[in-house]
């Protein structure tokens, strides 16, 4: 949802952020016309959307409506449960800390999301890359901490420890497989510059850009280094190559995963998967990107990266353990 918000560019159509109040939806024209005069005010209604009529307005209100929705249902889902437990006396004191610790992650992402919306109602009708990229780590980190933990509950600590002595090939395929988590997160960071900068509108050829190996738009901006955070075409170049590396170490650890002793049947599972993502990943960027970002692909590519995410995290754990 939080993609599509952002393909169709819905994003600043909620100009006010409440945590409670603002949980009902507009339900008749006058209650419409309130937020629709407020948009008004914001740069992106008087220097891009100045056309719209009330009807074009609520369909980009309502995907935002439904993310900020969304965002207050998972927070209830998790809470209701999470007082309940604690005050039956469920929970030990790690898992309690862990809990607690997602709680605080998850209320951090919902205002880490006004922060970032706010970037762009003041000026220019657009919201920064940076806190576009924050925004989205930050949700991929609740994710994340929460499959961590429920990982530790599904597989108990007997199991773990019935298992057989780490040997060197595991040792081995343990740390790439944490480097490999860093190169994925890396990529997502990426993602979202492009998105934010809407990078991806730009030179939709594969696997040249535009022709050539590397376009002379990547070195437009000065400082050097500013091409590679901020430039359009030298953000895209880096996505590019990025993918290039993920595809590349996603073999070596097919491959040395076939010379490991004792590999379990689960491993070897989790890294077949590993090879189908990465390339289903892989072909859905370059569709993306030689389509000029249709919504339909663009939700599709950031989805494969959250699947990839999830199996990078799973692969270090049953390395790791």
């Amino acid at each position: 949802i939080g993609g599509i918000t952002r393909l169709t560019h819905s994003g600043l159509s909620m100009v006010e952020w409440n945590m409670i109040v603002g949980s009902k939806p507009p339900m008749n024209d006058a209650d419409w016309q309130i937020p629709f005069d407020k948009y008004k005010l914001t740069p992106e209604y008087q220097q891009v959307n100045y056309h719209f009529t009330l009807e074009e307005f609520k369909s980009i209100y309502w995907w935002e409506y439904i993310h900020r929705f969304l965002g207050r249902l998972i927070g209830i889902i998790f809470l209701v449960p999470f007082i309940y437990f604690w005050i039956k006396k469920k929970l030990d004191r790690p898992l309690f800390k862990k809990l607690l610790l997602i709680l605080i992650l998850g209320g951090f992402q919902g205002v880490l999301g006004w922060y970032m919306v706010k970037s762009g109602l003041n000026k220019e009708p657009r919201v920064s890359h940076y806190r576009l990229a924050a925004h989205l780590i930050s949700a991929f980190t609740v994710f994340g901490f929460t499959f961590w933990t429920a990982l530790g509950l599904v597989y108990n600590k007997v199991a773990v420890e019935a298992g057989t002595p780490e040997n060197a090939g595991q040792k081995k395929l343990k740390k790439l497989s944490i480097v490999f988590f860093c190169v994925v997160v890396l990529q997502i960071i990426y993602g979202a510059f492009v998105a934010g900068l809407k990078a991806g509108y730009l030179c939709p050829t594969w696997p040249k850009m535009c022709d050539e190996w590397i376009h002379d738009s990547v070195f437009v901006l000065h400082p050097t280094w500013k091409n590679f955070v901020e430039g359009q075409a030298g953000v895209q170049f880096i996505h590019r190559y990025i993918a290039y590396i993920v595809a590349l170490m996603v073999v070596l650890i097919y491959y040395r995963s076939l010379h490991m002793p004792n590999r379990t049947l689960l491993q070897k599972r989790i890294v077949m998967a590993l090879v189908i993502i990465v390339s289903c990943q892989f072909v859905l960027g370059v569709l993306t990107l030689l389509y000029s970002v249709p919504v339909l692909l663009g939700v599709l590519h950031q989805t494969g990266a959250f699947v990839l995410f999830t199996a990078s995290l799973l692969l270090i754990y049953h390395f790791r353990n």
